[in-house]
């Protein structure tokens, strides 16, 4: 039987800085570092804020939660996320900003969301039927643009193959 290498390709924009983005897009970045305020991380010193912009205007944050029950936490943005959709249920999410502070280094690459938040996202890409947008930053340095989570997440599990 023959074997196929499939090579997976992702496309992204990659900026210099945050300065280099659109001023709505640095201003919704602006409330992601923000939320790091907020964030509980104790334990690993690993502080994440997002900012979801919703298709009205409004902005929602989290911030990671952790807990001493490692599963028993949640990602910034799950969080911020979970909280848009249930404050605003009907709204479509644009946008997700997220970004990252750690306490013993200086964070200089953009912080990529987890496997689960990487799937949540989908399920709400799939379920509004549009796109989402990510920002990914870290303290300093580049910044990721994504456009949809086909770009993130190539290979999601769809809900279509559950019924099969």
């Amino acid at each position: 039987m023959p074997v196929k290498n499939i090579k997976l390709e992702v496309t992204f924009i990659e900026y210099d800085s945050s300065d280099d983005l659109s001023v709505n897009d640095r201003e919704l970045l602006k409330h992601a570092n923000n939320a790091i305020n907020s964030a509980y991380a104790p334990y690993s010193g690993y502080r994440v804020g997002a900012a979801v912009e919703l298709e009205n205007g409004e902005i929602v944050i989290g911030s990671n939660q952790e807990n001493v029950a490692f599963p028993s936490g949640l990602c910034a943005e799950r969080v911020a996320i979970f909280a848009a959709a249930s404050q605003y249920p009907d709204i479509t999410l644009k946008t997700v900003a997220i970004t990252s502070k750690a306490r013993d280094f200086h964070v200089d690459t953009p912080v990529t969301p987890c496997g689960a938040c990487r799937q949540v996202i989908a399920e709400y890409e799939r379920n509004q039927g549009k796109k989402i947008r990510l920002i990914l930053a870290g303290e300093i340095g580049k910044v990721y643009l994504i456009e949809g989570m086909e770009n993130l997440l190539p290979l999601m599990f769809k809900a279509d193959q559950l019924k099969q």
